[in-house]
Formats: C-alpha cells, structure tokens, sequence
C-alpha cells in the first residue's frame, strides 16, 4: 500500500497555486552572490528623515509600549482622515471608518478575508503586484486576470473589466500608481471603472501605497469618485513616500461595516499595530511632506535617467509615471524574463525581477527599482549594457 502524501494531508489546499514570491526568490539568490547592486526590492534607498524617527525614540523615552486600540491610536486616525480630506475632499470617520494595519500588505489580506466567499470572483490586473492574486487565493476566491498591454500603457480598459464581470463577481483589486509597471490611470478611466463597479454591484479595492509619488500627472483616489466611497477599501500607508518600509504600517479606509469586519480578523490575528510605529506615522503626516516632496523629486530625476538609459542600451522601456519601478521590455533578447534575470544576475551582477513574477502579462518585461543610490544605477546601467551588447553583436 503505498504511503499518504504527507505534505498533501498536513498542508492546506488553500495554498495550491500560491508559490514563493519571485521578488523574494532573486532578493535571496542575489545576497549569495558578491558585488550584487540590486534593483530587485521596492524600497528606498534611504533612510526614514531623522525628525520621524526622533519621534518614535522620544515615544520610546515616554514610555509607550503598550498596545493601542485594535483600530490604532486614535490621533493617527484623525491625521489619517485630516490628511485625505485635505488631499482629495474624501471625509472618513476615524471611529468608524478607518483601521490601522501592520502594512498595506495586511491590509490586503483582511480586505480579501472580510469580503470573499469561497468560489467568488475577484478581478485583478495583469500584470500586478505580487502579493494580489495568493491574498485572494487565500481567502478562498477566484481570481480573475485582467489583461493589459504595454500597446496601452499597462492600464486597465473598460472594456476589459466589463467582459470579465460574471454573477459570481465581488470585487477588483487593483493598484495605482501600479508596481511594477510605474503606470498611473488618469481620471476619466477610473471613472469608467467606476461606473462598471456600481452598475455590478461589486466592490472595488484601491491599494494606493505609492499615491504620493508621480511625476507630472495626478493621482486620482479611487474612492473621492462620485459614488464610490461607499463601494471602495481605499489601502494606503507610509512605506514609500515617507521612506519608512521597515516600520510595517499602513491603513484601510472603507464603509463602516467592511472596516468593522477587517477589525474583527485584525484583532484576533494582530491585535494591533506596532505602537511605536504608529507614534512615528502621527509625525509623518504632521511634519513629513516637506522631506517626503523631496526624496519624490529626487526619484524624479533617477527615473528619467534611468529609463532614458535603458532604452539607449536596446532595453526598449515605457517611461513610468508613477511609483519606482521601469518595467522595460527583454523581448528583443530572445530570453524569457527568468532567463533574463538569472543571466543578468549570474553574469553582470545585477538583480533584476522578472515580469512573470507579477503575472502572465509580464512575461517579456522586467522589473528594475530606481529607488537606489544614482552611482548603483549609473554602474548597473553600464553592466546591463555589457550584456546587451551581446545581443546586438549577433
């Protein structure tokens, strides 16, 4: 007789289809390898501006280490719902509506477990951020791609989202400005989306971490659209724009009853965030905007070198709007995109993500952060070029 399948009968099902992260996979191989610069992470290369982290150690000092609410401190609330106010004319409740999360990456996870049934449809872009479709997986849906095109800028059609929409349609998770593509969806095409979401009665989840970096067009916050406030589990946090990645913090904004429900997974799961993290994020918001403007008019000037670099080495590349990421394309090498990255790891040293981490839409791209120092770009740019060159002696 032969043996059970261990593996099969301690693990579950639900984790069929969810693999490790391919950001995660090169991060780690890179870190083996000497004289790596890896364009791999999205995150600053720079650390959080001392007046943030002066707050948390004075925080420290006073003695707050205790837990907060379930919900967070209720300053940070207020400043939350202060700060979107002022931003995009959207007002939440910082009672009711909003709920601070140990990232923008749990805030995810709850909205996905608080909104889904098992067998409900939740469509999301392709490609798009890692960590989508498994919280989806997860909570027991089904995720349905959207697919998009470098031919469109990587943006979501409405005609696209209105074919995929089923009876068996929840929700549309998506994220913009987007990882790993940079593109940032003007307005009027949100309103299409927006149109779509209450003509089907489905929900929209807006992941918004990088709403304060872009580059000479707006953001528009999903939710301060007409009639979408009620209909959207705006996602943001201090991550990115505040340099503060380490920290794990982030907030979900929402109608009272889906915020409620993402409470009551938080608070048996979490309990709470981080108490000294929430201290620092109070004087962000209060006394950041002036270093966070900086550092996003510093990864301004990266992104047009950078990308005006990629191309003139034969790495044809969209110049992103939004977030830290160019998304060039590798088709012109004839290598798939872990192809690609493997060589280009293995033999200049530079650690790239290959766009099929991110969804089939991807394959033939992939991902490099310019969130680095400019010396690292200028030398990765330079090895990058060392390999092409290759290709355009054949």
């Amino acid at each position: 007789m032969e043996a059970p399948n261990v593996e099969n009968r301690l693990i579950s099902n639900r984790l069929e289809g969810v693999s490790a992260s391919g950001i995660r996979r090169f991060f780690d191989l890179a870190a083996s390898l000497e004289g790596v610069i890896s364009l791999g992470v999205g995150e600053p290369d720079r650390p959080t501006p001392w007046h943030i982290r002066e707050a948390a150690i004075y925080s420290l000092e006073k003695g707050y280490t205790t837990y907060t609410s379930n919900r967070g401190i209720a300053q940070l609330r207020q400043e939350i719902s202060r700060h979107l106010e002022a931003d995009y004319g959207i007002s939440y409740d910082p009672e009711t509506e909003i709920l601070i999360t140990v990232g923008v990456s749990q805030g995810m996870d709850l909205a996905m477990r608080a909104l889904v049934n098992t067998g409900d449809e939740v469509m999301v872009p392709d490609p798009a951020y890692v960590a989508y479709v498994p919280c989806i997986l997860l909570a027991g849906g089904r995720p349905v791609p959207l697919p998009t095109s470098e031919e469109t800028g990587f943006l979501l059609s409405q005609d696209t989202v209105s074919n995929s929409i089923t009876p068996r349609s929840k929700a549309i998770f998506f994220g913009y400005p987007a990882n790993p593509t940079g593109a940032v969806m003007p307005r009027e095409q949100l309103q299409a989306v927006a149109r779509l979401v209450e003509k089907h009665n489905v929900i929209a989840v807006s992941d918004e971490i990088y709403a304060g970096l872009t580059y000479g067009v707006e953001h528009t916050c999903f939710a301060s659209l007409p009639g979408m406030k009620e209909r959207t589990v705006l996602l943001g946090g201090f991550s990115k724009y505040y340099a503060m990645t380490g920290w794990r913090l982030g907030y979900a904004c929402g109608p009272e009853e889906i915020i409620e429900a993402m409470t009551r997974i938080h608070q048996y799961t979490m309990m709470c965030a981080p108490t000294v993290a929430q201290m620092a994020a109070i004087e962000a918001l209060r006394n950041g905007e002036e270093a966070a403007q900086e550092i996003a008019a510093d990864y301004n000037h990266r992104r047009r070198t950078f990308v005006k670099g990629l191309n003139s080495i034969g790495l044809h590349c969209l110049e992103p709007q939004g977030a830290f990421y160019a998304f060039p394309s590798v088709k012109a090498t004839g290598l798939s995109s872990v192809d690609f990255a493997e060589k280009l790891l293995v033999e200049e040293r530079v650690a790239v993500v290959p766009g099929s981490a991110f969804g089939d839409c991807g394959e033939g791209y992939v991902r490099c952060c310019y969130a680095v120092a400019p010396q690292d770009l200028d030398e990765a740019l330079r090895r990058m070029g060392h390999l092409m060159a290759d290709y355009h002696n054949q």
